[in-house]
C-alpha cells in the first residue's frame, strides 16, 4: 500500500523530478502538477513502473491565481506533503532593461507558490497535520547585482516560508524551507559552477526527503552554504558594494 501521497508543484523541474522519484522510492503516491502536464506522461509510467505506487498528472498554471483553488479540488487526495519547485532564474540583464522579464521573474519565484502554499496550508491547518516544503534559495540570503531580481522574489518567498512555519507551529502543519545553491539542472546548463558547491539533483532530493522527516526548519542542501552565505551576509555595505558577485 502507498503512503500518503506528495504533491509536487512545478513537477517538470529537475529538481521538482527528483523529488517525486525519492518519495516514490519511499512508498509515496506521487501527484505531478506542471503545465502541459500531459507530456510528462512517460516520467509518471516511469515512476510508477520502478517504484509500483500510484502516480497521477494534473495541470497547473503557477501564475493563474484564479484557478489554484479549483485545482486543489480536482486532486484525488488532499496530499500528506506537499513541495513547491516552481521557479525561474531569467537572465539578469535582461531582468534590469525588461520589467515584463523583472515581473515574470518575481511572479514566477514569489507570487505563484506562496499563493499555492497560502491555499494548502489553510488546508493542512484545517485538517491538523502536513508537511509543507518550499524550495528557495541562497541567492535570497543578500541581494547581489548578479542576480538580484531573482535573489529578491526567493527572498520574499523565504520570509513568507518562515511566516508560515511561525503560524502553523502549533496546528500540526510543518513548513520547511530548502535552499540548495547550485544545483546541476536544465536551469544551470552551461553555466560554469564550482563542483565542491554545486549539487547533484538526487541527492538534493534524499536530503530534502531526510530532513522533512527529521521536521528540519530550513536545510542548505550543501552544509558549505551555510558558511557562505554567512561570510555573504556579514560583509559590510561599503565593501559589498564595491565587489562583483
Amino acid at each position: 500500500m502507498s503512503a500518503g501521497p506528495v504533491l509536487i508543484l512545478g513537477a517538470r523541474s529537475d529538481i521538482g523530478m527528483a523529488i517525486a522519484r525519492a518519495y516514490a522510492a519511499d512508498g509515496h503516491a506521487i501527484q505531478l502538477a506542471a503545465r502541459n502536464a500531459d507530456t510528462l506522461e512517460p516520467e509518471r509510467n516511469d515512476i510508477a513502473l520502478r517504484h509500483g505506487t500510484d502516480v497521477t498528472l494534473h495541470e497547473l498554471d503557477a501564475l493563474d491565481y484564479d484557478s489554484h483553488d479549483a485545482f486543489l479540488d480536482s486532486l484525488p487526495a488532499l496530499p500528506d506533503i506537499a513541495v513547491c519547485a516552481v521557479g525561474y532564474m531569467g537572465e539578469q540583464p535582461e531582468n534590469e532593461a525588461d520589467m515584463h522579464a523583472a515581473r515574470l521573474v518575481m511572479r514566477s519565484n514569489f507570487e505563484g507558490p506562496a499563493n499555492l502554499l497560502a491555499l494548502l496550508a489553510n488546508r493542512f491547518e484545517a485538517r491538523g497535520s502536513g508537511t509543507l516544503i518550499g524550495i528557495s534559495s541562497v541567492a535570497g540570503d543578500r541581494g547581489r547585482a548578479t542576480n538580484y531580481v531573482y535573489g529578491s522574489a526567493k527572498a520574499g518567498f523565504t520570509a513568507f516560508l518562515s511566516g508560515l512555519r511561525n503560524r502553523l507551529a502549533k496546528k500540526g502543519v510543518h513548513v520547511m524551507t530548502v535552499k540548495p545553491g547550485f544545483v546541476a539542472t536544465k536551469m544551470t546548463e552551461g553555466m560554469d559552477l564550482p563542483e565542491k558547491l554545486t549539487a547533484d539533483p538526487d541527492k538534493l532530493a534524499r536530503s530534502v526527503l531526510r530532513a522533512a522527516k527529521r521536521r528540519r526548519n530550513i536545510i542548505y542542501v550543501k552544509p558549505v552554504w551555510w558558511l557562505v552565505m554567512l561570510i555573504i551576509r556579514n560583509i559590510p555595505e561599503a565593501i559589498f558594494k564595491k565587489l562583483s558577485i
